[in-house]
């Protein structure tokens, strides 16, 4: 990591160079992060997600409301993400605030996928039992047959998350143990940073 000064180091910057470089580097999902959810109680979970978008206002992904992370997320609207690239040996955290994104660029994202993608996303009861995978088969090729060309409709439920951190980390790795580990935390428009153990 090049020499930080806290005045002029923006850590969006630096993360969309990185986001570039793993792009080129990772095999595969370059984009794929750990997502750490919880319930009002305090119990959390994780799982893997994708990111589908990046700006400064943050970082958004895509699932169903009723899913186990939409549920928690909804009840509780705060979460931490992770990306970590092993190629590169660098980790980005992300600490925020989650917020439903407008169904403008919820449809817009989710006409941007595959037809078969739309279609599996408006058949999943996602989180809840399934008795077998023929069954989930057998309701994807029912709605593409009723719909035939039609678009496929915006499941009402299926919605865009916005996580806009308050805290920002970036983690490099370094011979014998001397990591590069700066984090920053939000001050107004701007970011405040400062160097951190590893």
């Amino acid at each position: 990591m090049e020499p930080f000064d806290g005045a002029v180091y923006d850590p969006w910057n630096v993360f969309e160079h990185w986001m570039a470089d793993a792009e080129k580097s990772e095999p595969n999902d370059p984009n794929a992060a750990a997502l750490a959810t919880a319930t009002p109680d305090g119990t959390p979970s994780v799982r893997m997600v994708l990111i589908k978008g990046i700006d400064r206002r943050g970082v958004r992904f895509f699932t169903n409301e009723d899913s186990q992370k939409g549920t928690e997320l909804l009840l509780n609207p705060r979460a931490a993400m992770v990306l970590h690239w092993k190629s590169l040996r660098r980790q980005v955290r992300f600490q925020g605030d989650v917020s439903l994104l407008s169904r403008e660029e919820t449809d817009a994202y989710f006409h941007s996928r595959g037809r078969r993608s739309q279609i599996a996303a408006a058949v999943s009861m996602q989180s809840r039992p399934l008795e077998s995978r023929e069954k989930m088969e057998h309701e994807a090729a029912e709605l593409a047959e009723r719909l035939s060309d039609a678009p496929v409709p915006l499941p009402e439920r299926w919605s865009g998350f916005l996580l806009a951190p308050r805290v920002i980390e970036l983690w490099a790795d370094g011979p014998d143990r001397m990591h590069d580990r700066i984090q920053f935390r939000r001050e107004g428009e701007g970011w405040r940073g400062q160097r951190l153990y590893p």
